[in-house]
């Protein structure tokens, strides 16, 4: 994982309780690219001769390449080596969103709240490093320190191993970093590292639970509400 010198980054509220930083995920929540991951993956396996339905799509979104690799396969019987396939998704996605890729709504109102309000962020994702670097050079001036890529880490999610790592380099305590995610896996992952979580989902749904706040779009979110959920977890 390619190391950033945190002693550059300040964290948020110093205070006993307070908001230290956030710790946003990347396809569904921050950038609109669940649709471009579903045309790569049914596109690529009707062309195969195995069509997708929608049935498919909910079980796809917001895991690891491997799990949605492993599920492929198992679910439409693909004779192809699993590294094989991992390159034509990838290549087939990058092709969609060359482009660029559309924000969630809301989206800019949160990264400019997270630049004002100097609150250290960073982006965590599953997605591969180059996904992520073509995203962020897409979002031109953004208020992250640093990204997490689901190739940079040993499990990723929806083991909790990369917003702990997010929350390390940032020399913050997980519970006073807020994660923000769209999807089941991604708030399995943040809840097991002890992070508060906000979840608006996309295409699965997700339901509210302890320590989990859910919301109908990023629009809702404001720093009261940031620091309000941390105020209640320590």
């Amino acid at each position: 994982m390619t190391t950033v010198d945190t002693t550059t980054v300040s964290l948020g509220d110093s205070g006993p309780g307070g908001l230290q930083a956030v710790l946003v995920d990347m396809d569904g929540t921050l950038v609109d690219t669940e649709d471009f991951w579903w045309q790569a993956e049914s596109s690529l396996f009707a062309e195969l001769g195995h069509p997708l339905d929608e049935a498919h799509r909910a079980q796809l979104v917001g895991g690891p390449m491997t799990r949605v690799i492993d599920y492929l396969l198992a679910e439409t019987g693909l004779r192809i080596e699993p590294a094989e396939l991992v390159v034509k998704i990838n290549e087939r996605f990058v092709q969609l969103l060359d482009g660029g890729a559309p924000l969630m709504p809301g989206a800019a109102e949160l990264l400019a709240l997270l630049r004002e309000q100097r609150i250290p962020a960073a982006l965590v994702s599953a997605s591969h490093r180059r996904i992520i670097d073509l995203v962020l050079k897409n979002l031109g001036d953004h208020p992250f320190a640093f990204s997490v890529a689901g190739d940079e880490v040993a499990r990723t999610k929806p083991n909790p191993d990369p917003y702990l790592a997010a929350a390390q380099r940032l020399g913050a305590d997980p519970a006073r970093c807020v994660v923000i995610e769209d999807a089941p896996l991604g708030v399995q992952a943040g809840e097991a590292a002890g992070c508060p979580v906000i979840a608006v989902p996309s295409v699965a749904p997700i339901e509210p639970a302890p320590g989990r706040t859910v919301l109908r779009s990023l629009a809702e979110l404001d720093l009261a509400l940031l620091r309000s959920v941390v105020a209640s977890r320590v």
